[in-house]
């Protein structure tokens, strides 16, 4: 193949720029790089609300070496450079991670007889044993009593024969504790819980989705008793009639079916999903669940009762009405609660020297909640 004059532009540590036409006589005097590594880098740009950037791996790092070469061949790099594909993924970066050139030199020209690697890097499903116990959770009796029953299941096989729990949708509005009692059910029974979203299962290319799927069960099975949760499950079991939000994830989908199904059934593996929108999910995947329970939002007293709990770890002291505050935060998850009103108090508190939080201070910072909220709401009114 003959490559016709190109001109680049490329990245460096330093955030200069070079612009250079590749002929021989403008590189004459710039060394072959002899071992170059590289490491997938992803889209310069990504829509607000993707899950992590796509992984890029190579199954024949030979093959890759040619594909590198074909495309790369007369580039400048030195570390920290960037090089975007061309040809299977347009406009995807790989950064320069190493090169070994010549002495004293820290950049150098990609050749035919540069060897190209792609470090790949995949993090491997971990396993998590969760420090989160039933009483730390306010509420949601629903969920703690079918956690119990799991919990006897774990500990009890014989006891249900064939009528094992197998299958448990959580549902319900953000923050109201779905991760939380999974966590909890996996402490409680001292078995190992894998987490994960499933954005995150949704692959790159054909295959990949159903490969995840499968990988992350066999983790289970190997692991055995032990629970996965995949958090917003309507990422990728969307109803039919929305596939078009999501595009086509149907591989996913039909790796998930089996694995609910049993088809590769291994005991002591419950499966566990939550979202915020079950009436999104597509009714064969939501069929597969023996149960669905909803997780509401705090009532007054449990609004109560979380604001005690997390007031008694301030670590400056609160001396706010706390029957009045549960009162005027009807609509708060206990996620809010914790995370922005009380952290938020704490903090005002701290950038103002205050020695205590009284409930001057918590109006201040409920006020800028609600007016957070408003403008949120208006956003989806304007814009869907």
């Amino acid at each position: 193949m003959v490559r016709k004059k190109h001109k680049v532009r490329q990245a460096l540590p330093k955030k200069e720029e070079i612009d250079t036409f590749f002929d021989r006589k403008s590189c004459e005097e710039i060394p072959v790089i002899k071992k170059l590594v590289l490491k997938p880098a992803g889209y310069p740009l990504r829509a607000i609300g993707e899950a992590n950037p796509p992984i890029i791996i190579s199954d024949n790092p030979e093959l890759f070496e040619v594909y590198a070469r074909e495309q790369w061949s007369g580039y400048i790099v030195s570390e920290g450079s960037f090089l975007f594909d061309q040809f299977l993924y347009p406009d995807f970066a790989f950064q320069v991670i190493k090169l070994q050139v010549k002495k004293n030199y820290t950049t150098g020209k990609i050749s035919v007889d540069t060897r190209i690697v792609l470090e790949n890097r995949i993090e491997p499903i971990k396993l998590e044993y969760p420090k989160v116990y039933f009483k730390d959770i306010v509420g949601n009796q629903e969920g703690k009593d079918k956690c119990r029953v799991i919990m006897k299941y774990l500990k009890e096989p014989e006891r249900f024969a064939k009528w094992v729990p197998k299958n448990i949708l959580f549902y319900g509005p953000p923050g109201t504790g779905k991760t939380m009692m999974a966590r909890a059910l996996a402490c409680e029974t001292e078995v190992p819980i894998l987490l994960t979203k499933a954005t995150e299962l949704i692959g790159l290319h054909v295959g990949d989705g159903a490969r995840r799927i499968h990988q992350l069960y066999s983790v289970a099975k190997e692991n055995t008793p032990s629970i996965i949760f995949i958090d917003e499950l309507d990422a990728i079991a969307l109803d039919r009639r929305f596939q078009s939000i999501r595009g086509d994830v149907s591989e996913v989908v039909s790796a998930l079916l089996s694995e609910l199904d049993g088809l590769n059934s291994v005991f002591g593996v419950i499966t566990i999903c939550a979202t915020n929108a079950p009436s999104l999910l597509d009714p064969a995947v939501r069929n597969r669940f023996e149960e669905e329970i909803k997780f509401n939002l705090p009532t007054f007293e449990e609004r109560l009762q979380i604001l005690k709990h997390y007031s008694e770890e301030s670590p400056i002291k609160i001396t706010a009405d706390l029957s009045q505050l549960a009162k005027e935060t009807n609509d708060f998850s206990g996620r809010e609660l914790k995370d922005k009103l009380i952290k938020g108090a704490i903090h005002l508190a701290i950038l103002r020297d205050k020695p205590i939080i009284d409930s001057d201070l918590f109006k201040e910072v409920l006020h800028r909640i609600q007016q957070d909220k408003l403008k949120t709401q208006k956003n989806k009114i304007m814009y869907g």
